[in-house]
This record gives C-alpha cells, structure tokens and sequence, in this order.
C-alpha cells in the first residue's frame, strides 16, 4: 500500500496556487453564510417595517435567487475555463462575488430610495450566483490538474474544505459581531461590517489569483482549445454529464439536509426537541472541516470510487439507527450522530472532486462539470430541506428523511458501480 510522503509537486509553485485555487471557495461560502445569518436583519433595512414576514420571505427568496443562478454560471465560467485557461475564469470569479458583497454593504436601504434599494440587492445576488456556479468547478479543475499524480484526491478535496471553512468563517463574524456590538447597533449599521470585510479577501484572493501559473493540463492544449466546449459537452458528453449527477446526488443531498436543515429538524421536528441544535450543528462541521481531506487522502491510497462507495455503503447502513438515536432528544446523543454524519460525509465528499474531475476529457472539463455539478445542486440539493420537512409532514414520522437519504446512496452506489474510474484522468 502506498504511505502519504511530503507532497511533492511538478507544478512549480504549488503551494502558493493551492491556497489561490482555494481562497475563492471561502469567500464565496462566507458570503453566503452572512446573507442567511443577517436574513432577519436585511429585510427590516430593504422592505417596509409594516410587512415584516412578508419581508423575511421576500429576503429568502433573494437568498434563493444565487442559487437559480449556478447553472447558467456554471455554463458560462466552464466555457471560460475550457477556451480561455483555469487561471482566468478564476480570477474573474473571485472579483464577480467581491464586488458585489462589498456594494453590499454600501447599499442604500429602503427608508432612503424605496424599492430600488431591493432591485439592487436582486442584481447583486444574481452576479454573486453566477460566480459560485463557477468557481467551484473552476477550483476543481485547477486544483486536481496542478496536482501531483497520487495526491489528486487530497489537492481536490482543499476545494470543498474551503466551502465549509467559509461557512464556519461566515458564522463565526456575525456571532462574533453580535456580541461585541449589541443587536441594537448590528440593526442600525453593523450588519454592513461583514460585507465590507470582503475587501480583505478580495484583495489576498486577487493578488494571489493573479500571480498564478496557469494549469499544466490545459497549458497542454492551450494551442488548440475547443472552440464550443458548451455546444460539445451537451452533445458528446450528455450521458456522462447525467451520470455524474447520479454519483454527486448523495453528496448532495446531505449536505443540505445534515448540515443546514438539521437544526431546524432537532429544534421543531423531534418528539423531544433540542434547543441547542446550532452549537451542535457547528461543531459538527468542524469535524466536517478536517474529514473532507481525510477522505481525499484516503482516496488516494484506495482509489476515489471505492472510497465513495464505502461511504456511500456507511450511509445506506446506519442512517436509519442514527436517527433512531436522535428521537431520544438527547444532546450528547444528537452530538455523537452529527460527528457520526460528518465523518461519514467527508468520506464521501473528499474524493468528490477528483473523481469528477477524472469523468472528463481536459477540454470540456469545467463546462461538463459546471453543467452536472451545478444541475444536482440545483435540482437536489436547493429542493433537499423543503423535500425532508414535506416528508416528515406527509407521513407524519420524523424518521422519513432517513428514508430519503438511504434512497440517494442506492442511486450513487448504483452510479458508482457503474463507472470505470481514471478513463479521462490524463
């Protein structure tokens, strides 16, 4: 068996553009973080204070809009990625989110210009939605390329790391802020202080993004990229495309359902609820934070798909026992099975990248990968909450979301088994 030596990379500054391929993921999901935390908060400054719950509503469904947003960013940065070079397309996504969350929170609110202030923060959202239907599959397609040969699935996996360090980073600020400033003081100006916050990044993200070499792989056909890599992914690549949305759905799906619909569950949904299901949830994912490179490491030594089929194995084996436990209502318990789910996520989550990586040729890479990553997510994962509390209503059992995440690791197991790993590594 292979051991893990020091990592040594052919790319020539492979440290300095790791943390440029990954910085982007964490600002994006930082942002994202703030926007829901300060929900409350944004819609008392964008919407009339009379029509409060209308408002909140209306503040979640510009939260929503970024998502609508990923596939046609995941088409277009992929069609960058693919003709013009993984540097480019990530230098251009990182400024596409920056700016937009630092006009943020220079945007005036609705007691000064009445509804434009909404149609501004409308237009924001959607650019920030375009830029993170991108820079994931962009980050991806770097960060394995610039890799060494058996290190794919650790330098992958940095990518989804720094998704969830973003969250954590998100949630640390406005909990941090929150303290420090009083809520009376966070309602009148200090909710502006996150988002400004993002010029920090975007200037280290920026400056590091810029200065990078771009990836040897696609310098390899740089000579001679496809001149219609949207229009050649959809027409030699559909089947593929619709297979990796098949073996990304239960990473999916469990991302949104263990890991931000999950409190929801344990505080209101439970025969004995748990009032503390946030500081659960967190320390959950930070389990998460150092499982994601565990997995890709691992994967590395056994092989990206078999790593996935374990976990997905482990999934389909213990979700329905694990929820079984967190009926009890107790928080030790519900502690345990989150640490439990975030193991076994990141098993699942660290070779992710790398195995959807190797699904495709380098000349439609990102743009066959932002179609299908960005459709599951789209599909699956935005409609995962609002499927499991359906569930647990319909039914009227709190067990039935176990049922709908044994569901997606039959059909990823099944998309595992069925695809022949490292074709298009090369």
């Amino acid at each position: 068996m292979k051991g893990f030596p020091i990592v040594s990379s052919p790319h020539k500054h492979w440290l300095r553009d790791s943390v440029g391929g990954i910085i982007g993921n964490v600002m994006e999901w930082y942002d994202f973080a703030v926007f829901g935390f300060l929900a409350p908060i944004i819609s008392a400054q964008f919407f009339p204070e009379e029509n409060r719950l209308t408002g909140l509503v209306m503040t979640y469904g510009i939260f929503a809009t970024g998502y609508l947003m990923r596939p046609l960013g995941g088409i277009f940065f992929g069609w960058i990625g693919d003709r013009y070079g993984r540097k480019t397309t990530l230098v251009l996504s990182i400024l596409m989110m920056a700016l937009p969350t630092i006009a943020i929170g220079l945007l005036p609110t609705y007691d000064q210009i009445g509804v434009y202030a909404a149609i501004l923060l409308v237009l924001l959202r959607m650019i920030q939605g375009l830029s993170v239907g991108g820079e994931l599959i962009g980050s991806v397609s770097f960060m394995v390329e610039i890799a060494p040969p058996d290190r794919k699935g650790l330098f992958g996996s940095l990518t989804l790391g720094g998704a969830i360090g973003g969250l954590l980073l998100g949630s640390a600020v406005v909990m941090g802020l929150r303290m420090l400033l009083g809520e009376a003081a966070m309602e009148a100006w200090g909710w502006r202080i996150p988002f400004f916050s993002g010029i920090l990044i975007l200037l280290i993200g920026f400056w590091l993004r810029e200065g990078m070499d771009e990836s040897p792989a696609f310098l390899a056909i740089s000579d001679d990229p496809d001149p219609a890599p949207v229009r050649d992914a959809l027409l030699y690549r559909k089947k593929r495309i619709l297979h990796l949305v098949a073996v990304i759905a239960l990473a999916t799906v469990t991302s949104y359902v263990l890991f931000v619909w999950l409190p929801t569950y344990l505080r209101e949904m439970i025969p004995h609820p748990i009032p503390d299901a946030l500081r659960i949830n967190t320390l959950s994912m930070l389990v998460l934070l150092f499982a994601i490179p565990l997995g890709g490491m691992l994967s590395d030594r056994w092989g990206h798909r078999r790593m996935m089929m374990l976990a997905s194995g482990l999934f389909l084996l213990s979700v329905w026992p694990l929820f079984r436990l967190l009926q009890g209502g107790n928080p030790a318990v519900a502690q345990a099975v989150q640490i439990a789910f975030a193991l076994m996520a990141g098993l699942l989550q660290g070779p992710l990248p790398a195995l959807m990586a190797e699904m495709f040729p380098v000349r439609i890479r990102t743009t066959s990968m932002g179609i299908g990553y960005n459709l599951s997510v789209a599909i699956l994962g935005g409609t995962a909450p609002a499927v499991a509390t359906w569930l647990v209503e319909t039914t009227g059992s709190p067990m039935a979301p176990a049922l709908y995440i044994a569901f997606f690791a039959v059909v990823t197991i099944v998309a595992l088994w069925r695809y022949k790993e490292g074709r298009f590594e090369d």
